[in-house]
């Protein structure tokens, strides 16, 4: 059992430029999985239908940077619908195989997003939407990245900055190495689990992430399962 005192970052197979696409395919229908047992998107719902029946505005417009398989844009635009919130939905992601595939998937469900390719890290990220999500990339980071991508994430929204990721810590771990297994995921997601909670932050780290990017104001809390939320608004 690794130690969780200090961060471990490692690469993730995922990541690797030269997977294979039948691989990187199964990993993100592993995601998916992964996304809707523990449930992504009901962590940022309460937030963005709160900010929705404040502000009134029609439509709210979205973006997900790093949406992989676009299951959690899938997942909000069909809790909008059921109550009545207008929402314009856009992904992005780095690698466009994980675009194409995002988009077949929410034709596949019905539902209605856009998408493009962005690398977060590097990209100006465009300033015209309402609110700016994010779900499982933060860890991919090391800490001038986080700080850098939170602080122009919070640039470019017009409205909310809501970032939810993994919590490192030993019950995660297990979690992570065990319940990807039950899931059936491939591989990739078999390995990449563990490492994930690995490269994770902690609560502690992940608000000091916030104040070096300025985001003050900002709140961190603990989500179930070993989950972390990140909730900042513009003023």
């Amino acid at each position: 059992m690794p130690s969780f005192a200090a961060r471990n970052r490692r690469p993730e197979i995922m990541d690797q430029p030269d997977l294979d696409a039948a691989r990187f395919i199964g990993s993100l229908a592993g995601l998916r999985r992964v996304n809707l047992v523990t449930g992504s998107s009901r962590i940022l719902w309460p937030h963005i239908r709160a900010w929705a029946q404040t502000h009134h505005k029609r439509p709210i417009r979205i973006l997900d940077i790093a949406c992989g398989a676009g299951d959690m844009l899938v997942r909000l635009d069909r809790r909008s619908r059921r109550e009545g919130i207008f929402l314009e939905l856009h992904g992005c992601d780095i690698k466009s195989l994980a675009i194409d595939y995002a988009r077949e998937q929410t034709k596949s469900a019905g539902a209605s997003a856009e998408f493009f390719t962005l690398d977060a890290t590097r990209d100006p990220i465009p300033p015209e939407f309402d609110m700016i999500v994010s779900s499982l990339f933060l860890h991919h980071l090391d800490e001038e990245q986080a700080v850098k991508f939170l602080r122009n994430a919070s640039s470019a929204t017009n409205g909310l900055l809501l970032i939810h990721d993994l919590v490192r810590s030993q019950a995660g771990y297990l979690l992570a190495s065990l319940g990807i297994r039950a899931l059936l995921c491939n591989d990739v997601c078999r390995a990449d689990g563990p490492i994930s909670v690995e490269s994770a932050f902690t609560l502690h780290e992940a608000r000091e992430l916030a104040a070096k990017a300025g985001l003050e104001g900002a709140t961190v809390e603990p989500r179930f399962p070993f989950r972390l939320l990140m909730h900042w608004e513009k003023s």
